[in-house]
């Protein structure tokens, strides 16, 4: 592991990138007229480090920039100086394991204008410690799954596979899990199959085979790499509808997620699934996602030195 600078207490609790430059996380602001802000009007990325390597980050910046390219967003920041950016903030916030985000808005249009090709695109970032949907401890006993009745915005409307701050549905979602007992929630499209939660894509497990859904959602790169673990491993994969019956009745549920990697589900809908317990195919990919964070395909150093560069210039 790369050797850490010091750092700066006021970095502690994670460092930003504003308006080109570094500030705690907690001073970070955006202009209130961005259209980011009052319009939603904005894609961004989440990568993940884990015992100071950042996890397929080019795979990350490709899909940002994908994203980017069909919202007819530009970045003001070249991807080096992207890449420069994110080890930068983890580096100034002094952290081995975070959570990594970067932001292009639409930002500000001229005074009175309503045309988004006017706008003066913004691109930000920060790094704060890493976010679990379900700490190791609770993925001991494993999560309460509800099957929500709200209909994940069509991919007619949003395309998912932008990754997108449209969360309304989402929250929706939560809210009805919550009332349930639940601990969180999964989307349905409009003929009831499953397509995804707030932050995760979902897996069923039967006999050898995993079962995804393969359209309607954000194609996460942790899906991805659990798609390339169990195909290493012999596993079959069916990327294909996934109708809330079959998940129900499924022996192993999981999902798949940048905050907790591979993360059981034990209960839906107030039931068990399978025995109750997280099940054998799910610890075995689990084991396999975290023994992938230091693998050379995947894993790039931090180049925690970036801190001092920053501090002194």
């Amino acid at each position: 592991m790369t050797e850490r600078s010091p750092v700066s207490p006021s970095f502690a609790d994670g460092a930003a990138h504003i308006d080109g430059t570094y500030v705690p996380v907690a001073e970070a602001r955006i202009p209130i007229l961005d259209w980011g802000f009052l319009r939603s009007d904005a894609t961004y990325d989440v990568a993940h480090v884990w015992e100071g390597r950042f996890f397929r980050l080019e795979d990350h910046l490709d899909r940002f920039e994908r994203s980017m390219q069909r919202l007819h967003l530009t970045s003001p920041v070249e991807r080096d100086a992207m890449r420069s950016i994110l080890h930068r903030c983890v580096a100034m916030a002094g952290l081995t394991s975070a959570y990594v985000e970067m932001i292009c808005t639409r930002g500000l249009p001229p005074p009175g204008s309503r045309d988004p090709r006017e706008c003066r695109n913004a691109f930000f970032a920060f790094a704060i410690p890493f976010v679990w949907i379900a700490s190791p401890e609770k993925q001991e006993q494993g999560l309460h799954l509800i099957v929500s009745d709200t209909q994940r915005i069509a991919p007619q409307a949003v395309d998912p596979t932008i990754k997108n701050y449209h969360w309304l549905d989402m929250v929706s979602g939560l809210y009805q899990a919550y009332e349930r007992g639940g601990e969180t929630c999964v989307l349905v499209d409009a003929a009831g199959n499953i397509v995804e939660g707030p932050g995760f894509n979902i897996f069923a497990a039967r006999k050898g085979t995993l079962v995804t859904p393969d359209r309607g959602m954000l194609e996460g790169i942790t899906r991805r790499t659990v798609i390339e673990l169990a195909g290493e491993s012999g596993l079959r994969v069916e990327q294909r509808p996934l109708p809330a019956g079959e998940a129900r009745a499924a022996p192993e549920l999981f999902l798949s997620s940048t905050a907790g990697g591979v993360i059981p589900v034990t209960r839906i809908d107030g039931r068990p699934v399978g025995d109750g317990a997280p099940g054998p195919t799910t610890r075995q990919l689990q084991a396999l996602y975290w023994a992938a964070q230091s693998d050379p395909r995947f894993a790039t150093p931090v180049d925690y030195h970036l801190a001092a560069a920053v501090s002194q210039g």
